[in-house]
């Protein structure tokens, strides 16, 4: 099976939110029922696994998960629920995860989602109708098939990257010279060309180029050293300690036997 990636160029959304009912439709994820702490009823949620959400000039920007090359969510996942497959997309397996949430934290893209109102809750977040793809039953994801305009384009990473600077080149009065998810967070496969500066909806500002695993794993790796290493300062700390109770209690230090020693 080839490699999973999807293109979307801003420029040609109309915002008819086809891609979001298709979603909807192929995943089964029911009618949306926005918590509390949501803005609108069009956010992201445990229903609305992809949204639209305004930027600048009138555009209209898809927002799902990115599915990162490197995703930050699989690195802290701690029983790997979330993985990354070997065709691309960021797969979830409900039977094993244990709802720690930390997948939620470590995002840099606060796409996860959880289901709050459920017995038994999952994360639920865009998996780029892998399951499906994979065993022949779409021969794309839902939302690329469903627009209309071609706005949103299935294909392998490669060939979107190359389609998106070919579209910058052929036409640099119209886009700003940038693939967003060509190297932000070590890369995604889910990219975009834009006209208008996408830190206005939904790119954070602050992104580094490189993976956000890659900062943390010199500290993981250095974990099991740092435990015994603890563990054998502690020990020795104790056995000191101890010494010094049995000193001052009078005990003194271990020697022979009384009689023996003294040549009698």
């Amino acid at each position: 099976m080839r490699s999973m990636a999807i293109l979307t160029d801003v420029t040609r959304c109309i915002g008819c939110e086809e891609c979001v009912l298709a979603c909807k439709r192929t995943n089964g994820t029911g009618a949306d029922e926005p918590r509390r702490w949501q803005q609108t009823a069009e956010d992201l949620s445990e229903s609305r696994w992809t949204t639209l959400v305004p930027a600048p000039g009138g555009r209209a920007v898809r927002l799902h998960c990115r599915h990162c090359l490197e995703p930050a969510c699989a690195s802290a996942c701690p029983v790997g629920a979330l993985h990354r497959t070997p065709e691309g997309a960021v797969a979830y397996d409900a039977d094993i995860c244990m709802g720690c949430r930390y997948c939620m934290i470590a995002c840099p893209f606060q796409m996860t989602r959880y289901e709050w109102s459920s017995a038994t809750p999952r994360v639920r977040k865009c998996i780029l109708c892998y399951e499906k793809v994979s065993s022949g039953e779409l021969d794309q994801p839902a939302c690329t098939a469903a627009c209309p305009t071609k706005a949103t384009v299935f294909g392998t990473r490669d060939e979107l990257l190359a389609e998106a600077r070919r579209r910058i080149a052929d036409a640099p009065d119209r886009y700003l010279n940038h693939v967003w998810g060509e190297h932000e967070v070590g890369g995604t496969s889910v990219l975009y060309v834009s006209d208008v500066d996408l830190a206005t909806a939904g790119w954070p500002a602050a992104l580094r180029p490189g993976s956000y695993p890659a900062l943390t794993r010199p500290a993981l790796h250095a974990v099991p050293w740092t435990f015994a290493g603890v563990g054998a300062a502690a020990f020795g700390l104790n056995w000191v300690i101890g010494r010094r109770r049995r000193l001052a209690g009078g005990e003194g230090p271990a020697g022979p036997p009384e009689g023996e020693g003294d040549g009698k």
